[in-house]
């Protein structure tokens, strides 16, 4: 069933256009991903569609019953509000009866006979479900205290608070603006399964590959101001592209070989004395405004580097706390002259908080980092960079260098670089000001190359479109320099790295090699053989177990408190899984009091911290008896 249709639809600001007459449809089950270059128009095209700006041409047309969702880049809040109220904004009965019943059991004045109202005005309308399922979402995304004022938050939190509220809604079509924005990998595996779960349609942009490849099952394109429609998912849209790009050349050479013909004739000074003559020139009028805008113009990063030394940064026993909040602890790495690093773990971890210190911006509590002479670093980071935006675009790369070398021993001028950065010669001294924010992060990016450093550090990968990370993923494969990078792009992390530092809370970060797949699938493997390990042991009767303990305490050499442990553990395991099946159930049982519901949240990630502290000393244990009865055997 067609849900919505986009009809010759046109948009432009003042002399740039974004689309011309472009046409598409959305039917029920279409889970469509929206790509292009930044600047493009995709965030406009996704306002037009929900009405909150209006074409320059064309409908939208969209069907009486349609229900439509959209989570926008901006954002309204009542700062004033907790965050389960923001969750609950909205006009529908639904939501009015949820916000009128918390407002009620909020107020101790509230009389008991409009509680027991509003109660069951909850239980007709099945908001008890909705309540709970919004809960659920926004502790998967991170969010716990659903009581905190909006206006004490921070912009990501914000955002996910926004997703969560957009998700909980009934809709035919679920409309996301850059959903895994402020995400972290956890909580984006989380939205990947949820959205391929979901009924209803969708309509998303987002520069996640990955997230791509697993959710969606058509992938629309704005390239150029036209819309280019494939049936499939991230994967086949890159081969698909490649074969239109291939054809789309061929027919642009044939049409300059016809041009170029025609122009000899016109140059010889034909008139249009006849018809045949000037049906001729009409001909080679309409070759010439036929020019196919081909995608061979690709962002060409090839800029040189400095040299760098044996010593490149020293980072030897730092510590970092706020308050009692330990974010570092005791951490050393040297950095090498062509690592590849991914940092990566939940948000508020303090990931950035490690990039901050290396370029000395936060002072260590404790520890050093030692920088080598011929170091110069270069930082792309998301929220710490300024942009003059009463600057042109020109006036702000040249601030960074006029010229630079290239890898090959040449000189390209800025103007010439900022071409490679899909910055046409018009759009070079537009004001700053009038650039999207993805643009503004391209030409952020440009002005760090420009500067030609050796190091590279923070958060390259935020608000850049596809193509921009592609063609910086080629250009750091040949990269002479360390790069570290703060990332929540899976896809970039496997391209990009070696290593990976993995903040796992309480200031321990731990170092794994391999790209980021490579980490998961170890982190994988390692949880399935520690529940393999408990599975075969608990398998055993307890006769046997009995039988097994007496037996190993005459010949294992443990001290006292580690036969003692050894002897009980497997008990106290079973325990903590019981209690935590107990919570769980009443988890599912708990809808209407949140307080509680949040009280149960805190004990039941209480008691998963106790179990997994519990099954490392198992599997120590496990070990070091296996050690010893082969000590004993050999």
């Amino acid at each position: 069933m067609n849900l919505l249709n986009i009809e010759n639809v046109s948009k432009a600001y003042s002399e740039k256009e974004l689309f011309n007459d472009i046409s598409f449809g959305i039917n029920e089950g279409d889970k469509i991903g929206l790509i292009g270059i930044n600047g493009t128009g995709k965030s406009t095209l996704l306002k037009i569609i929900t009405g909150e700006v209006p074409a320059d041409s064309g409908r939208v047309i969209k069907g009486n019953d349609v229900r439509v969702e959209y989570l926008s880049q901006n954002l309204y809040f009542n700062k004033d509000a907790t965050i389960l109220e923001q969750v609950f904004e909205g006009n529908s009965e639904i939501m009015s009866t949820i916000r009128k019943y918390n407002e009620a059991i909020e107020n101790p004045d509230t009389p008991n006979e409009e509680i027991i109202k509003l109660s069951h005005k909850m239980d007709i309308k099945n908001a008890w479900d909705l309540e709970s399922e919004a809960k659920t979402i926004l502790t998967e995304l991170g969010i716990t205290n659903f009581k905190a004022k909006v206006g004490n938050l921070s912009g990501g939190q914000k955002k996910r608070i926004a997703l969560a509220s957009a998700l909980i809604k009934s809709s035919d079509l679920l409309i996301l603006d850059e959903p895994t924005n402020h995400l972290d990998n956890d909580s984006i595996d989380w939205l990947e399964g949820y959205l391929n779960n979901r009924k209803g349609s969708l309509l998303m942009i987002t520069h996640d590959r990955y997230f791509l490849d697993r959710v969606v099952n058509k992938i629309v394109e704005l390239d150029n101001g036209n819309i280019y429609e494939y049936k499939g998912n991230y994967n086949y849209f890159l081969e698909k592209k490649i074969e239109r790009e291939d054809l789309e050349a061929s027919r642009e050479r044939k049409r300059e070989r016809l041009y170029n013909q025609e122009l000899k004739w016109i140059r010889t000074g034909a008139k249009a004395r006849t018809t045949k003559q000037k049906a001729r020139i009409q001909r080679f009028e309409k070759l010439k405004e036929e020019k196919i805008s081909t995608s061979n113009e690709k962002i060409d990063i090839s800029v040189g580097s400095r040299r760098l030394g044996k010593k490149v940064i020293e980072i030897k026993n730092i510590s970092k706390s706020y308050g009692n909040k330990k974010i570092i602890e005791d951490f050393s790495y040297t950095v090498l002259r062509d690592d590849r690093v991914g940092i990566i773990g939940p948000n508020g971890v303090g990931k950035s908080t490690l990039i901050n210190i290396i370029t000395g911006r936060v002072t260590p509590d404790k520890g050093t980092v030692d920088i080598g002479e011929t170091v110069k670093v270069g930082i792309f980071s998301q929220g710490t960079y300024y942009i003059d935006d009463s600057l042109r675009a020109i006036e702000y790369i040249k601030k960074g260098a006029e010229y630079i070398p290239t890898a090959d021993g040449d000189k390209i001028t800025a103007s010439q670089m900022m071409e490679k950065f899909l910055f046409p010669g018009d759009l070079q001294w537009t004001y700053i000001s009038k650039l999207s924010g993805g643009e503004k992060r391209r030409l952020h990016l440009l002005r760090v190359l420009m500067e030609a450093p050796n190091v590279l550090l923070d958060e390259p990968t935020n608000d850049l479109d596809i193509e921009t990370l592609t063609i910086l993923e080629d250009y750091l494969e040949n990269f002479k320099g360390a790069v570290i990078s703060v990332s929540h792009d899976r896809y970039f992390l496997d391209k990009m790295t070696e290593k990976i530092f993995l903040f796992e809370g309480e200031g321990k970060i731990a170092q794994h090699t391999g790209n980021y797949t490579a980490f998961k699938d170890n982190e994988n493997k390692r949880i399935d053989t520690l529940f393999e390990k408990k599975k075969n042991k608990l398998e055993g009767s307890k006769k046997d177990h009995s039988k097994e303990n007496k037996n190993n305490k005459k010949s294992l050499k443990l001290s006292y408190n580690e036969q003692r442990e050894y002897d009980e553990i497997d008990d106290i395991i079973l325990n903590l899984e019981e209690k935590i099946e107990d919570i769980e159930e009443k988890i599912a049982s708990t809808t209407s009091d949140y307080i509680v519901l949040q009280e149960l949240l805190e004990k039941k990630k209480e008691l998963e911290c106790q179990l997994d502290e519990k099954m490392q000393r198992w599997i120590y244990l496990n070990e070091l008896v296996e050690k010893i009865e082969e000590e004993k055997n050999n």
